[in-house]
């Protein structure tokens, strides 16, 4: 019994050994908690050039974002130029910018905060975090309004719909979407119309009107709803052509296509989110880095690190 117990014990010694030769760590794909700015434990510094991503020209996000970080500026003539950095990569829907950098670790984005998923990092600006409880209060000041936009010759079913949109009903699906609501309309009494109404252009408000349509459309079976996705500028330019009913626009409206009868309606308020991939461990930028690398005024990641 005596050689048996001293054997157990030999094992639990050689096994202790054992294990401070390893350093009994957990392996580097194992879970270790997060950082603490968000980041996963297994997020990595990125190094080296900056992969600058942008949505292309006529698209309400590219307008906004451009704006408020001052990418847009004026020239000697007083023209407004946009300097985002002619190497940018261009993508030509939310989806797209979303996918193109959760797959490139030195990647830096833009997109809607109400589109945003798991796949990338939205990045604190100012020390302010992108959500839309401070989109609403003014903190994330990096905001800009959803617009539905018609002419005076628009079809009762288009005002309908607009109505709907702008209701308790409409309103309340804003919110449970991600974004922040602007009216606290009267409840909607469903109108009983028939018809169709085409609604096309900003990707950015797509996904919640594709939702705010198939809840009017519930109200009034009777109506079709039919959503196309393009940008801002093709929206309002479909609305003014009257080849849709109702544009949608993620930008305010510029002087030119108010004078061309364009007529907006704010439905929604939205936040801007600058992303990052999820292998990133930049958690927060400054207005001012976040211009310079639009800009071409900082091309590494080593500069800002």
């Amino acid at each position: 019994m005596k050689k048996l117990t001293r054997a157990l014990a030999l094992c639990v010694v050689l096994a202790l050994g054992a294990c401070a030769l390893t350093g009994c760590a957990p392996s580097p794909g194992s879970s270790g908690g997060a950082s603490a700015g968000g980041a996963s434990s297994d997020a990595s510094a990125p190094s080296g050039p900056i992969s600058v991503y942008a949505r292309e020209d006529g698209s309400g996000t590219r307008g906004a974002f451009i704006e408020l970080f001052g990418i847009e500026q004026k020239d000697a003539s007083g023209q407004k130029v946009d300097l985002t950095i002619p190497s940018a990569a261009i993508t030509n829907s939310t989806a797209v910018m979303m996918t193109s950098v959760a797959s490139d670790p030195n990647a830096i984005g833009y997109l809607s905060l109400g589109s945003l998923d798991d796949t990338v990092r939205a990045l604190s600006i100012d020390g302010a975090e992108p959500t839309a409880a401070n989109v609403k209060s003014g903190v994330y000041q990096i905001a800009r309004p959803f617009n539905i936009v018609m002419t005076e010759d628009a079809s009762p079913a288009a005002r309908d719909l607009a109505a709907f949109i702008m209701s308790a009903e409409g309103q309340a699906i804003v919110e449970e979407n991600g974004y922040v609501s602007v009216a606290e309309g009267d409840s909607y009494v469903p109108s009983g119309m028939e018809g169709k109404v085409v609604v096309a252009g900003s990707s950015s408000v797509t996904p919640v009107m594709e939702k705010l349509a198939e809840a009017y459309r519930a109200a009034n079976p009777g109506m079709t709803v039919e959503v196309q996705q393009s940008d801002s500028t093709t929206g309002v330019n479909m609305a003014l052509e009257g080849t849709c009913d109702i544009g949608m626009a993620s930008r305010d409206l510029k002087d030119e296509e108010k004078g061309a009868g364009a007529q907006a309606t704010v439905i929604a308020q939205d936040g801007i989110a600058v992303i990052v991939s999820q292998e990133s461990s930049i958690d927060d930028l400054s207005t001012e880095q976040v211009m310079e690398i639009y800009t071409g005024a900082i091309t590494n990641w080593d500069d800002l690190i």
